[in-house]
């Protein structure tokens, strides 16, 4: 039997048949279908599908926000498939990054203690510096200790790209990430999402409806039903090859 492969030469995502059935008041609704994919760690995919079609809760289960009912699920080299909520929280510190369509900040504290936080719970020394360095990498290192409802949509989903991506993450999950911006500040967000994508090789897994967003993926997977139906590279991965 040969031995496993490094960690390091281990795809960053793998999803082996993985499904997901939720309970309804008309009886066990089938989400994902036997969902197998790998990402090779450092690629930029973009999942599309029309609206229902399972892609935020492939997502959720990806990054382990939700358990899935069958399969199996490894990311950054960690098999996460049966983790409960707790263990799944610190696997993500520092390895993962998520950034939500809407947001998610926390409204009661400034710019830079939001994107401070998860510093703060790796125990990271210098982490009021790390955090006035990521602001400063979106450019809003003049807006730290301005409060989320003092900051635009585009500032605020800024301020969430800088917190998911300060403990530098392996992998960063993105979901309708410029789905609540208009077009000048989504193509704002877009241009830092891949900038630090290259800057970093963090792996980029993102979904959205927007062709434009996809097309600059480096992969476009598109989801049906619940199953993959279909797979390709984009022009964009021979740009980058």
């Amino acid at each position: 039997m040969q031995p496993p492969p490094p960690a390091d030469k281990l795809p960053a995502i793998l999803l082996d048949n993985v499904a997901l059935t939720l309970s309804s008041a008309a009886g066990p609704v089938n989400i994902l279908r036997g969902v197998t994919l790998a990402v090779p760690s450092g690629q930029t995919v973009a999942l599309t599908g029309p609206s229902g079609s399972g892609k935020s809760s492939l997502l959720m289960v990806a990054a382990g926000l939700e358990r899935p009912s069958g399969g199996r699920i490894r990311v950054a080299g960690t098999d996460i498939t049966n983790m409960g909520e707790d263990a799944a929280a610190r696997f993500r510190r520092g390895r993962v990054g998520i950034v939500f369509q809407s947001f998610h900040l926390i409204p009661t504290m400034t710019a830079l203690e939001n994107v401070a936080v998860p510093l703060e719970l790796n125990g990271v020394a210098d982490a009021w510096d790390l955090a006035a360095a990521e602001l400063k990498a979106v450019g809003l290192a003049d807006r730290g200790h301005h409060y989320p409802g003092q900051l635009s949509g585009g500032e605020q989903q800024r301020v969430a790209l800088a917190r998911a991506m300060a403990p530098r993450p392996q992998v960063l999950f993105a979901d309708e990430p410029t789905g609540n911006l208009d077009s000048s500040n989504g193509e704002a967000i877009a241009d830092l999402l891949f900038g630090l994508n290259a800057d970093r090789g963090a792996t980029l897994f993102l979904v959205t409806h927007e062709e434009n967003l996809a097309r600059r993926c480096q992969r476009v997977v598109r989801l049906e039903s619940g199953r993959i139906v279909a797979d390709e590279l984009s022009r964009a991965s021979a740009v980058t090859a």
